[in-house]
């Protein structure tokens, strides 16, 4: 199981609950580092999706299949909200997901599948990870300086932060773009994630026509792309430009379309 992602998402989040009080009201209006979205609006993000951790809405099939689409969605449904309304959601929904996802972590209910619309399959106990890569996210890299408006501090991030929201990321990487992303690997891409949250993983082909590529374990392959975990998190979402953070040892050819493709949401 994975406590430590459990961990991780109540520590974030603990990080967070310490910056909001410090937030001025205007600056909750500024853009955030996320496009579109104003601080305020990545609070309404989190809040939506703790909320909808606890009381699942039915389903509704006008919604939006693209993810990101159906994230601005429930975040346009807020937006009329004061700040107050927004922060009280959070508050109010973030210590009942956390719970959720502390039960989530026992067997046998742990190891069942749940299907993230958009996102893929996960283990049940995996979702903790989810939140904390969310949470560490977006805190970190939309919300505070210096690629966010906050001009707030925390202190280094560990391992035990970092690791987590990677191996979600990882875990989702041959889910969440399909073909679009698999059609990019022609040939075994070694991703060696360095500092914090280190790990060395390999991308392997399909192994069909129907099929998709894999995530393997350890290093296979003699195309490597390095990079620190903490930068993975950045450009691997696209919010950082790829090229200045990896280095390619090997056949560039080969890495570069799956790199420029890859969008982990």
């Amino acid at each position: 199981m994975t406590r430590a992602g459990l961990a991780a998402a109540r520590s974030s989040t603990a990080q967070l609950a310490e910056i909001v009080p410090r937030v001025a009201d205007e600056q909750w209006d500024l853009p955030s580092a996320c496009a579109g979205w104003r601080v305020i609006d990545v609070m309404a993000h989190l809040a939506a999706l703790a909320t909808e951790a606890v009381d699942p809405p039915p389903p509704d099939p006008s919604s939006p299949s693209n993810r990101e689409r159906y994230h601005d969605l429930r975040v346009d449904e807020r937006r009329s909200w004061s700040h107050a309304e927004v922060l009280d959601e959070w508050r109010r929904s973030t210590p009942r997901q956390l719970d959720l996802l502390e039960a989530a972590q026992e067997p046998p209910g742990g190891t069942e599948p749940v299907d993230v619309p958009g996102l893929g399959t996960y283990p049940r106990h995996l979702l903790a990870n989810t939140m904390a890569f969310n949470v560490f996210c977006h805190l970190r890299n939309d919300m505070l300086a210096p690629d966010g408006p906050l001009p707030f501090t925390l202190p280094e991030p560990t391992d035990s932060l970092v690791a987590p929201a990677v191996e979600f990321m990882l875990a989702g990487l041959p889910q969440m773009q399909g073909p679009e992303l698999t059609s990019t690997v022609g040939r075994p891409l070694v991703l060696d994630l360095t500092g914090p949250g280190a790990t060395t993983v390999t991308v392997l082909p399909a192994a069909g026509p129907d099929a998709r590529l894999t995530v393997a374990p350890g290093a296979d392959g003699s195309t490597r792309i390095t990079s620190t975990a903490l930068d993975f998190i950045a450009w691997a979402t696209t919010r950082e430009p790829w090229r200045d953070y990896c280095r390619i040892t090997g056949d560039t050819s080969a890495a570069t379309p799956f790199l420029d493709r890859l969008n982990i949401i």
